[in-house]
C-alpha cells in the first residue's frame, strides 16, 4: 500500500528539505536527552547514536542517548510524554510506538497525538524477506505457491504480536491470498536465531540484519520491502517488482512532549538533517541499510497521521487487542 505522504523520502531521498530554524539564544542550554524505548544495540538505537555526535556539535550541547526499554516501547515513551516540554527531552519514535501500539493496547499510558510534538523523521528501515536454511524455495513466487498448496504449513517468525514484522507479513499474506502460521518471539534476535536454526520458515528482518544472516549462503533473501532497491543489496528485487505491490519496513523519528516550542523542534530537525549529510554518517547508514529521511515538524505530523491511517484497517481486520 503506497504511503500517502512520501514513501520516496522513506527510502533515502538525499536532498535535505529546507528548515526554517530561527535563532534560539536559549536553546539548548543543557544536554539534549534522547530516550530510546528499547534495549541498546538494535537498529533504532544505532540510528540515533550515529547522528548524536554531529547533532551535539551543531547544537553546542551534547546529545545523550538513554535506553529505557519495556512494555513494547511504552515505558520510555510515557516518560517523555511527562517530561518538561522545553526541547531537552525527546523520544525516539517508530511505527510501533506512535502508529500501531495505540491501535492494539486499549490501556496505553500515552496518547500518540495529544501528548507529543512532532519534530523529525530521520531514518527509514526497510525489511527483507528471508527464508531459513534448507527450505526448498528460492523465489517469492515459489514460496507463495508452496503456501497455497498447503495452507498454514509455512511458518513465519516475528518479534511480537502487533509488531511491524507481524503486520507486514500478514499484509503480504492477505495480498497474495495465502495462509501462514505466525510464531511470535520476544525480540528480533531470538526470532532470527529461530529462523537460522530451522525452527521457522521465513520472516521479515531489517535489511542490514537480513544481509548478515544470509551472508554464508544458507539462508536466502527473497525480496526487499523498499519502494526501490536497497543500496546495500542492489541485486535483490523489491516485493513490487515481484508482483506484490507493497512496502515492508519501519521508520525512526524524534518527538518531544506536547507544548514543545516550535523553534526548538525546527532546530532539532535542522541539525538532524545536517548530521545525515556528514560523509561518515552516510557511510554508516549505508552499512546498516538505514535510509536517510529529512522531514521537518509539519511534514512529520502529516507522516504520523498517514502511518496511523495505513495500519488501522489491517489491525482491525486481524482484531488484535493486547493488555
Amino acid at each position: 500500500m503506497p504511503h500517502p505522504l512520501t514513501r520516496r523520502a522513506m527510502l533515502g531521498a538525499a536532498a535535505a528539505l529546507p528548515f526554517a530554524a530561527p535563532a534560539l539564544a536559549a536553546f539548548p542550554d543543557q544536554a539534549v536527552r534522547v530516550v530510546v524505548p528499547w534495549n541498546a544495540g538494535g537498529l533504532a538505537d544505532l540510528s540515533i547514536r550515529v547522528l548524536a555526535p554531529a547533532m551535539g556539535a551543531a547544537l553546542g550541547q551534547p546529545v545523550v542517548v538513554e535506553n529505557r526499554g519495556g512494555a513494547n516501547g511504552a515505558l520510555g515513551t510515557q516518560a517523555v510524554a511527562r517530561a518538561a516540554p522545553d526541547g531537552h527531552t525527546l523520544i525516539l519514535a517508530n511505527a510501533e510506538t506512535h502508529a500501531i501500539n495505540p491501535l492494539i493496547y486499549p490501556r496505553l499510558p500515552y496518547d500518540p497525538q495529544r501528548d507529543f510534538t512532532p519534530v523529525t523523521i530521520f531514518a527509514g528501515a526497510p525489511f527483507v524477506l528471508i527464508r531459513r536454511p534448507g527450505l526448498e524455495v528460492d523465489t517469492l513466487a515459489a514460496l507463495i505457491a508452496r503456501a497455497k498448496a498447503a495452507p498454514g504449513s509455512v511458518s513465519y517468525a516475528s518479534w511480537g504480536i502487533g509488531s511491524t514484522a507481524h503486520l507486514a507479513m500478514e499484509m503480504l499474506a492477505r495480498q497474495a491470498g495465502i495462509e501462514l502460521l505466525h510464531v511470535p518471539f520476544t525480540g528480533s534476535a531470538p526470532a532470527g536465531t529461530a529462523l537460522l536454526g530451522g525452527q521457522v520458515d521465513v520472516m521479515f528482518l531489517t535489511a542490514g540484519a537480513g544481509e548478515a544472516a544470509a551472508r554464508d549462503g544458507r539462508a536466502k533473501l527473497l525480496a526487499a520491502g523498499a519502494a526501490t532497491r536497497i543500496p546495500l543489496l542492489p541485486d535483490l528485487p523489491t516485493l513490487t517488482e515481484l508482483g506484490q505491490p507493497m512496502e515492508a519496513g519501519n521508520w525512526y523519528g524524534l518527538l518531544g512532549p506536547a507544548q514543545m516550542p516550535l523553534p526548538a523542534a525546527q532546530r532539532i530537525a535542522a541539525v538532524a538533517g545536517e548530521a545525515l549529510a556528514v560523509p561518515a554518517t552516510m557511510e554508516r547508514y549505508r552499512a546498516l541499510a538505514a535510509l536517510p529521511m529529512r522531514l521537518g515538524p509539519a511534514e512529520t505530523a502529516a507522516f504520523l497521521a498517514a502511518e496511523r491511517a495505513r495500519w488501522t484497517p489491517l489491525v482491525r481486520a486481524l482484531d488484535i487487542r493486547l493488555e
